[in-house]
């Protein structure tokens, strides 16, 4: 996709990001009121205190395919059992107690927060069209600091972890 393209399309995806986040508004919980025992040593109190989860059946995926986007038709297509919008995130019922999960969405949250919803976009639009679902950069991000996550108890800072890789991304930018 051209940056021209993206620049068409980003109304349509930022708006409809709004509207799911408003029609599932009501179904939000605080991260922070999980009780999940580990996030907290890896994501300040303040990240934690106002990202919000919500439980559904099936993670809201934007209709790709009916703005022009075919080449990511499977992604829209993909039965993910989370995704992220700006401070919110979804997961399947079934996932629900996977902090794990939970973990690599607040990745995504800090992703979102430090990039802006644009260039989020942008890049996360650019990763999967150049690299798939699982390469994409911000996804391999996740993937990877979510694999550490599980295999050590050694505490780290997330979101600074995610800052500096974005800026490892955008060469010290």
């Amino acid at each position: 996709m051209t940056p021209e393209q993206f620049q068409t399309l980003y109304p349509h995806l930022i708006g409809w990001i709004h509207q799911t986040l408003q029609a599932h508004s009501n179904e939000v919980r605080i991260v922070s009121s999980l009780g999940f025992p580990r996030l907290s040593q890896y994501f300040s109190g303040n990240l934690l205190s106002s990202t919000k989860v919500a439980v559904v059946e099936r993670v809201p995926m934007p209709p790709l395919s009916s703005l022009g986007l075919s080449q990511f038709a499977e992604f829209e297509n993909g039965d993910y059992d989370g995704i992220t919008y700006l401070d919110t995130f979804f997961v399947k019922r079934r996932s629900a107690s996977s902090e794990r999960l939970h973990f690599h969405e607040l990745v995504h949250v800090v992703q979102w927060r430090l990039l802006g919803p644009e260039r989020f976009l942008a890049t996360y639009a650019d990763g999967l069209e150049k690299h798939g679902y699982r390469q994409s950069p911000l996804e391999a991000m996740a993937y990877t600091a979510e694999e550490v996550f599980c295999q050590s108890n050694e505490n780290f800072n997330a979101e600074k972890l995610v800052a500096d890789e974005l800026d490892r991304m955008s060469g010290g930018v």
